[in-house]
């Protein structure tokens, strides 16, 4: 696999590669802050199941999502190698829960493909695309639509 700088050709873009529930998923990396370790939130009352609670970082109150309860698994048993994604979508700084960080792909555009019709309309709610990489097939995630209920339990 060769690694190049989306700037460098045409049409690609960087992502960043995680395992979640024995799956493999990724995001844009321009939605990308940081990655960091695992860290045991404080639970808020009333949220959502996938809401693990909240986490101070450097000052700022950041909500953690179980990114496997958000996609409908079971939820993240947290391990040494868990970490957390924190992403931004509209100036909302949220952490993802994930069980493991994997790569850093570029691919091109033409290399995303569409959603299998059969998918449920919540899976296509959550995935954009899929990339068939090496003998693995990696699910793209739209975080625009994982982050709105998450929103509204962080204002």
């Amino acid at each position: 696999m060769t690694f190049t700088k989306p700037q460098d050709r045409e049409g690609a873009r960087e992502l960043i590669a995680f395992r979640v529930a024995d799956r493999e998923f990724c995001v844009d990396i321009i939605s990308v802050r940081e990655i960091r370790g695992f860290t045991a939130a404080t639970p808020l009352p009333h949220a959502p199941r996938y809401v693990t609670g909240v986490i101070n970082l450097r000052g700022t109150v950041l909500p953690i999502i179980d990114l496997s309860m958000r996609l409908g698994f079971d939820a993240t048993e947290p391990t040494e190698r868990s970490v957390i994604i924190v992403v931004i979508v509209d100036q909302q700084l949220v952490g993802l829960l994930v069980d493991a960080v994997s790569d850093i792909l570029t691919v091109m555009d033409e290399s995303v493909q569409p959603t299998p019709e059969v998918a449920s309309e919540m899976a296509r709610t959550f995935v954009r695309g899929v990339i068939p990489l090496d003998g693995r097939m990696i699910s793209l995630i739209g975080i625009e639509n994982i982050l709105p209920a998450a929103r509204s339990m962080a204002a």
